[in-house]
């Protein structure tokens, strides 16, 4: 708690709080987590989130499905 008050300093309560909640969601408090966590917010909070299109997919589709009910 004493590196959330001092960083709470150096970059405003909300960011800090900000990154206190997201500790606490992914259950990170080890040494160094909340620093690395508020500087991975700060970083990214501008950039645009990147999603992939239909082509980028995992899913390997329903070619396999193409016979099926079809009398071979």
């Amino acid at each position: 708690m004493a590196d959330a008050v001092t960083l709470a300093k150096l970059h405003g309560a909300a960011e800090v709080g900000r990154a206190l909640g997201t500790a606490a969601t992914v259950e990170r408090f080890a040494d160094g987590d909340l620093m690395a966590i508020l500087a991975h917010q700060v970083e990214h909070d501008d950039a645009e989130p990147t999603r992939p299109g239909e082509a980028h997919s995992l899913q390997p589709g329903t070619s396999a499905w193409s016979g099926f009910g079809s009398a071979s």
